[in-house]
């Protein structure tokens, strides 16, 4: 790798940085609302899918930086910056839903009984705004910087996962005690 080609590996490297940390971030506050979730009765779900989305999402981030470094991938400027834009935009999308559902938002399945569904921000238009972002994000980050291969592999690995993770969102909010009704998200 020449010494251009290893700065752009080195940028794209912070880059990965950066969202990790941002993964942390969210973790952060995914347990501060799980705790507020959970001290208001809250019920979990999906308990043994959770292993595999964080495997998952940890894997995304370490092929994102393994196929650069290790296949010698190369910024491509048509495809990468366009990527960053998407990659900024998924991470736009996921801090709206996280501020839009407040406390109730964690990255498990947790349903207070009694409480409305929310149908401000992004979810006025979808019913499930984080996982689009999800599924962005999925594809973009690698592509910032050539790592098509991770791309596909996230892509085809979260697919089966991400429709466990819609069944059993959906069967939690169906299910949940005094659960206003007729209400969309």
């Amino acid at each position: 790798m020449n010494r251009f080609a290893r700065s752009g590996a080195v940028a794209y490297s912070a880059l990965v940085a950066l969202v990790a940390v941002e993964r942390l971030a969210e973790l952060r506050v995914s347990r501060r609302n799980a705790a507020w979730s959970l001290e208001r009765g809250g019920m979990e779900s999906g308990r043994r899918h959770y292993p595999a989305m964080v495997a998952l999402h940890t894997g995304l981030l370490a092929g994102c930086l393994a196929e650069v470094w290790l296949l010698q991938r190369r910024f491509r400027p048509r495809v990468g910056w366009p990527m960053l834009a998407g990659t900024a935009g998924a991470q736009a999308l996921r801090w709206w839903c996280i501020r839009t559902l407040g406390p109730h938002w964690n990255t498990r399945v947790i349903v207070v009984p009694g409480l409305p569904l929310v149908s401000s921000g992004p979810y006025r238009v979808l019913r499930h705004p984080n996982y689009v972002a999800v599924v962005a994000e999925g594809v973009a980050l690698p592509l910032v910087h050539g790592g098509w291969v991770t791309a596909v592999a996230f892509t085809a690995l979260n697919a089966p996962l991400l429709a466990v993770r819609l069944r059993c969102e959906e069967a939690a909010l169906r299910h949940a005690p005094d659960r206003p009704t007729g209400n969309p998200r």
